[in-house]
Parts: C-alpha cells; structure tokens; sequence
C-alpha cells in the first residue's frame, strides 16, 4: 500500500559526515525539526543516518541518509506517511512537511558551512 505522503529531498551540506550523524542522532532536534510528531528509532544506521517510526499527526516512517561526496554530504531524506486524521488533507501536509524540511535543512546547513562562499571547498580539519 501507497502512503498518502511519500516526500524526498537531497540536500548538500559541506561539512564533516560525523559532524551531521551527531546532529540528527539528537532527539531535541527531532522535536524542534517535526514538532507534532514522535520518532521512535528505527534503526541508527551511524555515519549513514537514522530511521525511525513516526506517529502524531502522520503514521509512517522517516529518514535521514548521509552519503559521503566529495567535500561534504549528501543529505537524503524520506517521509512515507499517512495523516492521523481522515479529514487532515494529505497534498497541505506534504507541503507543509516539505517546506519546514527544506528551512531546516537549510539553517544546519549554513551553521556547519560556517559562511564559507559557495564553491569554495572545505578546509581539511586542524591537526
């Protein structure tokens, strides 16, 4: 069976894969990230992410996938869910997922890049 959400976004974040898998590894973070949901850990997968089991407003499963490239990490995530509720509009849901999403995502981002100019590669760490 199809889930009425079925979301996915790759997002490029220049920064160390440890770096990330610490960030999203953090319950607080979930709860800032989706707050009118609980995720239970499905299965922590390391440097390569997390997935869980979703319940709240939406029942299904999420994840986010760390693939290591080039300088920095493809960020992988996945929301296949239905609404808590029948009358709840699935297509305004999936939006509104999407969008925070991407806002997020996006705040991490330019935390771990640090202001560095786009294009400009990553400096390797301090020895």
């Amino acid at each position: 069976m199809v889930s009425a959400i079925d979301l996915m976004d790759d997002t490029f974040v220049v920064a160390e894969r440890a770096e990330l898998a610490a960030y999203v590894r953090e319950p607080a973070l979930w709860r800032v990230w989706w707050p009118r949901l609980t995720l239970a850990v499905h299965q922590d997968r390391g440097l390569e992410g997390v997935r869980w089991t979703i319940t709240g407003e939406l029942n299904g499963s999420a994840e986010l996938w760390l693939e290591r490239w080039g300088d920095g990490v493809l960020v992988h995530w996945f929301l296949r869910a239905d609404p808590a509720s029948p009358r709840a509009r699935p297509d305004l849901l999936a939006r509104r997922y999407a969008v925070a999403f991407k806002t997020r995502i996006h705040e991490l981002k330019d935390r771990l890049e640090h202001g560095r100019p786009a294009g400009v590669p990553r400096l390797p760490p301090a020895r």
